[in-house]
């Protein structure tokens, strides 16, 4: 594997009068500012990068056009992959993988042992003899009843390695109005995204707007997997020689081993995970579990496993297809999905009819997906539009009936014994409830004496706050 770097001149600096670590120590001052005296600077030194540094801004630092922004990418992939940096790139992924888990037991074992374990695990992928192990796989029955294939530890955090390599390439490339699995992009997004589309194409609500809902059967379980290495690899190959941004020349492939990220694309996506899998719990389990949502009922060679994070991302690659299609090709301008639940809005009733069988064809044809044609609903936004768990009417939105149903599930199993947790589910759901018309609904499921004794709710029934911490 050649190895490419980055080279900075380590021009040293001046303390006083007198010239320091010429040659193997630089600090470049960028144009950021913290206070009066303080910059931000970026440091060169022979074994490490030190991105966003605070100094004093007497010090005779040297001068280079480069942003804060900048220096944040450059610290994650400021050399191709080299072991070293590979190793330090895992045990960032630990961290991210261990989060709100450090108590589990596999989590817990992998600790005991955890430099062995990453060393061998850096071994495995710097030499290209990595292979997943077998996932576990389970039912859920809450909100709904799905299979779910867990991957182990050590794949997960492969997982996480993957994902910072490559999240921020792919989610270049997709459209603004695809709201899963992306940061700043969550189901309040997508709603207020919704009534932004609604408004323009009613102008403010004065005329007749349609709504359309298009679903498609079974997503995750028919998903291609060589139609979505092929997607995925086109995706990158296009990325890599886009810069990193605005601020300088550099190309992805300048800055990432895209040899060594092709190779993992591979190696995540066409794994059969089905293969020696260890099924946990009972074959009754699996009762009543439509077989379009199971992976063991699946053509050959299609299916990705709910509950991996490289699948979520994976499910955005693969969409993003037909993301562009309805954009470029289909001229949709008010369009928007949330995994494979999208929506177009228009006051052509006739127009948006005569987009279904192009859609069904489109799906079929290209991505091998089937429209689920019984939710596949046209409504006047008059009546209202269901998305993402909110009801939307003119100039206001309710919660859903499935989604107030679930929170009312929830607060009669809630364990109020444990403080903690019960006023972090709480404000869960007061999260959810805050930006809909249920002041009512929210005094009626939580001003009552349970919650009262665990905590204080805001006037505006917002939040509810520690009862020990609300009176220090």
């Amino acid at each position: 594997m050649t190895e490419k770097t980055l080279f900075f001149p380590a021009a040293g600096n001046y303390n006083g009068t007198s010239l320091n670590n010429r040659g193997s120590n630089g600090n470049y001052w960028s144009s950021s500012w913290i206070s009066a005296t303080n910059a931000r600077n970026l440091n060169f030194n022979s074994s490490s990068v030190n991105p966003q540094n605070s100094n004093n801004r007497r010090n005779g630092f040297s001068l280079r056009g480069v942003s804060t922004y900048c220096y944040s990418i450059l610290f994650a992939f400021i050399m191709v992959l080299t072991r070293e940096k590979l190793l330090k790139d895992l045990y960032i992924a630990f961290y991210d993988a261990r989060r709100h888990k450090s108590k589990m037991s596999y989590v817990v074992k992998f600790e005991e042992n955890l430099k062995d374990n990453i060393e061998n695990l850096c071994d495995e992928l710097y030499n290209r003899t990595y292979e997943p192990l077998p996932s576990k796989c389970f039912i859920v029955d809450y909100p709904k009843k799905r299979e779910v294939f867990a991957a182990r530890f050590k794949d997960r955090i492969v997982h996480h390695l993957y994902y910072g390599y490559t999240n921020t390439l792919f989610e270049r490339t997709f459209i603004q109005d695809s709201y899963s699995c992306i940061k700043g992009r969550g189901t309040h997004y997508g709603v207020e995204r919704l009534k932004k589309h609604i408004r323009q194409e009613s102008q403010n609500w004065q005329n007749t707007c349609y709504v359309m809902k298009i679903d498609i059967r079974g997503y995750f379980m028919h998903i291609n997997r060589c139609k979505l290495l092929d997607i995925a690899i086109k995706s990158l190959d296009k990325m890599s020689a886009h810069k990193v941004s605005k601020h300088d020349n550099l190309t992805w492939n300048d800055v990432i081993d895209m040899e060594f990220v092709r190779w993992l694309t591979k190696k995540i996506i066409m794994l059969d995970p089905k293969i020696c899998c260890t099924r946990v719990g009972k074959d009754e389990d699996w009762i009543g579990l439509d077989k379009s949502k199971s992976l063991f009922y699946t053509p050959n060679g299609c299916g990705l496993p709910i509950g991996n994070l490289t699948s979520q991302l994976f499910s955005n690659v693969y969409l993003n297809v037909f993301d562009q299609y309805m954009k470029r090709t289909l001229g949709c301008k008010h369009y928007g999905r949330y995994v494979d639940d999208s929506y177009i809005v228009s006051c052509n009733k006739e127009w948006l009819l005569s987009l279904i069988p192009k859609i069904r064809e489109f799906l079929k044809s290209v991505l091998e997906l089937d429209m689920h044609m019984g939710k596949t609903i046209i409504s006047s936004v008059h009546n209202g539009v269901e998305f993402l768990g909110v009801y939307v009417k003119p100039f206001r939105s309710y919660i859903a009936r499935k989604t107030l149903k679930r929170i009312e599930q929830g607060m009669m199993r809630l364990d109020f014994s444990f403080c903690k947790h019960a006023i972090r589910t709480i404000n869960s759901y007061l999260g959810i409830m805050q930006h809909t018309a249920s002041y009512n609904i929210r005094k009626r499921l939580f001003f009552n004496h349970q919650v009262m004794r665990i905590g204080v709710l805001s006037q505006d029934m917002s939040k509810i706050v520690d009862r020990e911490e609300y009176f220090i």
